[in-house]
């Protein structure tokens, strides 16, 4: 399976860079290594990690999501007897994953993280798994047959719908990170675009459980553009359709 590295470097040892941001000098910039975002380590851009501003000495691997125990880390249940989360109420058929509970339930993840492609990508610091984003062709997800979600047009895109970061590790840009991650994964594997369907807020505040589907800012922030309205409300506000085109 074709590999995936999202990295923090320190500047001046990544070999073959070039700055996005021409501007900023070594220790705010944003550098493309092999076709993926890096963060250098020391002052990381607030504009593409969330507002962190503290001085960074992190390494930051996003990987395709092939290890059970790390997804299971992430959005696996609490109780072992469950029949919700592991973030399959979009990845299954509704029947399916309602039907699918404890042992089953796990063993079915298992199986997925088997599968090429994964069911997403993890973010992993210092190799300890914190964040998670659920990604797959949007054929094979509930996406394909959702009556509240459109379809802007045919294009075999992959869809990119719920991010989760570990409780001590939030509000550090991951999910910016877990975006570019994303969007770099499915870029190497031949997606001709990525789309995702966070809430418009408008800079409201969600409820913290309503945002594993993240922000319409979010999303613009890593060159997504509005392409339709949906059918969807979260929290109260409307979940728009966000696409970025690979071609």
């Amino acid at each position: 399976m074709p590999g995936l590295c999202l990295k923090v470097c320190v500047p001046g040892s990544c070999p073959e860079i070039r700055r996005t941001a021409p501007d900023q000098d070594d220790s705010a910039g944003i550098i493309l290594f092999s076709g993926f975002l890096l963060f250098p380590g020391r002052a990381v851009s607030p504009a593409r990690v969330g507002g962190l501003r503290q001085t960074v000495r992190m390494s930051i691997e996003v990987r395709p999501a092939t290890v059970f125990d790390d997804v299971a880390t992430l959005v696996g249940p609490k109780k072992p007897t469950s029949n919700v989360c592991f973030c399959l109420s979009y990845r299954l058929g509704s029947k399916e994953n309602v039907a699918l509970r404890g042992q089953a339930r796990a063993d079915r993840v298992r199986e997925l993280c088997d599968h090429d492609p994964p069911p997403g990508v993890i973010a992993y610091l210092d190799d300890e798994p914190v964040g998670w984003a659920a990604l797959h062709p949007r054929r094979d997800t509930s996406f394909a047959r959702n009556r509240l979600i459109p379809h802007v047009d045919d294009l075999d895109v992959w869809s990119l719908w719920c991010f989760r970061v570990r409780p001590g590790y939030r509000k550090h840009g991951l999910m910016h990170a877990l975006v570019d991650g994303a969007v770099g994964y499915a870029r190497e594997r031949g997606a001709p675009a990525v789309e995702g369907y966070p809430v418009d807020n408008e800079g409201a505040r969600v409820n913290p459980t309503m945002m594993y589907v993240g922000t319409r800012a979010m999303f613009e922030r890593a060159g997504f553009e509005k392409a339709a309205d949906t059918g969807s409300v979260l929290d109260g506000f409307p979940r728009v359709l966000m696409r970025l085109d690979l071609r």
